[in-house]
């Protein structure tokens, strides 16, 4: 991009900018993100005389125009207008989830911007950070409001629709667009993300087991409550590792691999904008993001009433779906170019990131903030989690892929996804199941 050789913010001690082969070794997230990105044509923009003027231009440009989703940024300004007027709360929620899809994109785009300048190691740490952001900014507005119901169900959706919609679509896709080619992919990053969820997946058994193992006098509400943020503390601790482990002792397992078409365009790739502008970009789309998702939350209820859906599905079906549908259409992308290393880099770390760093988080800020969040999240919820991850971790056992195993991951989240759409589960429903024992009538899901 020769525009870009003289412009000052893209400079670095007198030069461009440009990435060396070190920082182009991207993530498998930079990669699925990147595949919905376009170029622009910054000859216009150039041309202005005025250098405070051409760099906002420029920069408006890149972060406004250079996504292919750049046609859903009006949702933005009509779920503003249509909350300010006081139009239907359901086309707030509506205009607010769609607006959501390019900012979360547009935040991956940014910290990749910002990697150039700090390195693939913070680069990292960045991308670990905000690689959920939207989920994690959902979640604290509604862990402000009191809605534990929609912590629980969205992040839990967070987790389904990785493990089964992403990866099932992406399989399912690349092995019909590739039915002549035996795929394969690295099992290594695969185990790993397997055990870090079966991890997750204790953590979130042990409250649910302690309730019904207790004695039928006793309240387990506290000792549950307890047990919950013990666990929170050891999953952060083991995310923390493997932090370290994909950052630093084993960091090229988790590398995407790039072909030799791929390193001929990294030759030339370069920092579209600078460190500071991209900044204060990201600082400003996650304001907009915390917006939205105040609007989201806010509205949940109406939009429940209005459509006859059930918190519980909106929650864990639509919420996912929408808020990471960028990230989504880029594993499913990759996988019909048998890129499948680059899918499950996708689809398990984001599942990973969720269940290991999220949920945990969310119940210490709970703890912080004087809420009483667990991780018994139900016995439906928790035998949807568990039967999920080990599908997958079977699925992914042997190294190589085909339409077949995508097909069965599909077929998964639909029928859990009509569990969902059937219950009528309730923001305060009680944690009670009726299985022949009498549990604690306290809250899972109230505060």
């Amino acid at each position: 991009m020769a525009s870009n050789q003289a412009e000052p913010w893209l400079l670095e001690n007198g030069n461009p900018k440009v990435l060396t082969k070190e920082h182009r070794k991207k993530s498998a997230h930079n990669r699925s993100s990147s595949s919905l990105r376009k170029k622009s044509d910054r000859t216009l923009v150039s041309k202005i005389p005025c250098i405070l003027l051409r760099q906002f231009l420029a920069n408006l440009q890149e972060v406004i125009l250079g996504t292919k989703l750049s046609v859903l940024f009006p949702a933005i300004p009509a779920a503003i207008v249509a909350d300010s007027v006081g139009f239907g709360r359901p086309w707030v929620f509506a205009l607010s989830l769609i607006g959501l899809m390019p900012l979360a994109e547009r935040v991956s785009f940014l910290t990749e911007q910002i990697a150039y300048f700090t390195g693939p190691t913070v680069g990292g740490l960045l991308n670990a950070t905000c690689g959920n952001a939207t989920e994690l900014i959902i979640a604290i507005f509604a862990l402000s409001q009191h809605k534990i119901a929609v912590v629980k169900y969205s992040l839990l959706g967070s987790i389904l629709s990785n493990l089964l919609l992403v990866l099932g679509t992406s399989l399912f896709c690349g092995g019909i667009a590739n039915l002549r080619i035996e795929q394969k992919y690295d099992r290594r990053q695969a185990d790993v993300n397997s055990l870090m969820l079966l991890l997750a997946l204790l953590c979130h058994l042990l409250p649910l087991l302690f309730t019904f193992a207790a004695e039928k006098s006793m309240a387990t509400a506290v000792p549950t409550l307890h047990l919950s943020r013990a666990s929170s503390v050891v999953m952060m601790i083991a995310y923390a590792a493997y932090i370290v482990f994909q950052l630093w002792t084993h960091r090229e397992l988790f590398e995407a691999q790039e072909s030799e078409d791929d390193d001929d365009v990294a030759e030339e790739e370069e920092a579209v904008i600078g460190f500071w502008s991209g900044f204060v970009w990201l600082v400003g789309m996650t304001g907009v993001i915390a917006l939205l998702s105040e609007y989201v939350v806010g509205t949940i209820e109406e939009a429940s009433d209005s459509w006859g859906l059930s918190v519980s599905f909106i929650s864990i079906i639509l919420l996912p779906i929408v808020g990471n549908a960028a990230e989504h259409a880029g594993a499913v992308i990759f996988a019909f170019k048998n890129k499948l290393d680059i899918t499950l880099g996708v689809a398990l770390g984001s599942a990973t990131q969720i269940a290991m760093f999220v949920v945990p988080f969310c119940v210490i800020v709970a703890w912080i903030m004087g809420i009483d969040m667990d991780l018994n999240f139900s016995l439906l919820e928790t035998g949807s989690l568990a039967l999920s991850i080990l599908a997958t971790a079977f699925t992914l056992q042997d190294g190589t892929s085909h339409y077949l195993k995508g097909l069965i991951l599909l077929l998964c989240y639909i029928i859990i996804g009509a569990c969902f759409f059937v219950s009528n589960a309730t923001l305060n429903a009680p944690n009670t199941v009726n299985l022949g024992l009498k549990t604690s009538t306290g809250s899972v899901f109230g505060a």
